[in-house]
């Protein structure tokens, strides 16, 4: 089965982690998010800053967006995300397994699936 490069390397947990958390409670802000981090067995001792630095790559390569404020308890606002479609299809390609759909798929969804694809080339 091949692999969406947001779930590949030593990120892709961590990503799955926050596309999981966001995809349950969104929207969230980063404080949110780490603190239900901390309560995953795996990432119990996970840094904030590392979960803060993750939220923004993922936000810088289109796969969680601001959709907005929050005032805090200590008068700040902070920004709150959730998951874009981009992720949502990611997460959905990386459960396919494409022999399967190409053996199941009818010939109007393969169709529809190949102009999607081309269109990137277009």
């Amino acid at each position: 089965m091949a692999r969406i490069s947001v779930f590949k390397g030593r990120d892709a947990r961590l990503n799955k982690a926050i596309f999981w958390i966001l995809a349950q409670q969104s929207p969230l802000t980063i404080y949110d998010i780490w603190r239900k981090l901390r309560t995953q067995r795996d990432f119990a001792y996970i840094p904030y800053n590392t979960a803060n630095r993750r939220v923004r790559a993922l936000e810088e390569h289109g796969y969680i967006e601001k959709s907005g404020e929050r005032k805090t308890k200590t008068g700040f606002i902070a920004i709150l995300y959730q998951l874009t479609a981009r992720a949502y299809l990611a997460i959905l390609l990386n459960k396919i397994n494409l022999d399967d759909f190409l053996t199941k798929a009818s010939e109007d969804n393969v169709l529809s699936a190949l102009a999607c694809l081309m269109y990137k080339d277009s």
